[in-house]
């Protein structure tokens, strides 16, 4: 087994939008004292920046350019993070249903993808980071050293999306959540660019019937085994 990177591994967390990605992300990054890099955040961001701009989704020209002119950074906010797009922080406007939606149709763009890639690899090269998104395993880092799939019923991702929108207040019925979550699925895993789908070498966990704890402990086990097996390498 050969040593790890300069800064620790790459960890890539990939599953389908609702799976708890975010959440074990950002838990699992404190554990390990590592850099928790949203990637889904920075597609969002530039759904809601081509919104913004009046961008249609299949304006590849006007997309690249878009993402030629953003800067996106993660700045650390206590147990939290802040998403800023140019300087703004749009943390809370990149997660309304509106712009889940709408980056699902960005970020099957290959001009989007190729931009944000660089971006990513850039950011992740030395290791010490936690990566979450739909491809990050396959394709932003193929060679990273722990990739999990983290997956749920369609029933239960959009049994949670459904709480988390009640608890701010936004109105939406359990039944038309769970229809947006299986819409995104097919969007995600139809799309002609990095489609989701679990890498070959990933550990899939079902996260349905456990508990954030439960998962985190799979995650973190994993993770530190191979940290042991890096270093007497």
């Amino acid at each position: 087994m050969s040593a790890v990177r300069e800064n620790g591994v790459i960890v890539a967390i990939d599953g389908p939008s609702g799976a708890g990605k975010s959440s074990l992300t950002k838990l699992l990054a404190q554990r390990l004292g590592y850099i928790h890099i949203d990637t889904g955040a920075m597609f969002r961001a530039v759904a809601l920046m081509s919104k913004r701009a009046g961008i249609a989704t299949d304006d590849d020209a006007r997309l690249a350019e878009l993402c030629r002119g953003l800067d996106v950074t993660f700045v650390r906010d206590g147990a939290s993070c802040r998403v800023l797009a140019n300087g703004e922080d749009v943390s809370t406007e990149i997660r309304t249903e509106e712009i889940g939606l709408l980056t699902s149709a960005i970020s099957a763009r290959k001009p989007v993808r190729e931009a944000l890639l660089t971006m990513q690899r850039a950011m992740g090269a030395k290791g010490g980071v936690i990566l979450e998104g739909r491809d990050i395993g396959t394709v932003v880092f193929p060679d990273a050293e722990v990739k999990f799939f983290l997956s749920a019923s369609a029933e239960e991702r959009g049994r949670r999306r459904y709480l988390e929108l009640a608890a701010r207040g936004d109105s939406a019925t359990l039944e038309e959540t769970i229809a947006k979550v299986i819409q995104r699925d097919k969007q995600d895993e139809g799309r002609e660019h990095a489609p989701l789908k679990q890498a070959d070498d990933a550990l899939p966990i079902d996260s349905t019937s456990l508990s954030i704890e439960e998962v985190l402990s799979v995650m973190e086990n994993a993770v530190r085994e191979r940290l042991a097996q890096g270093d007497k390498g």
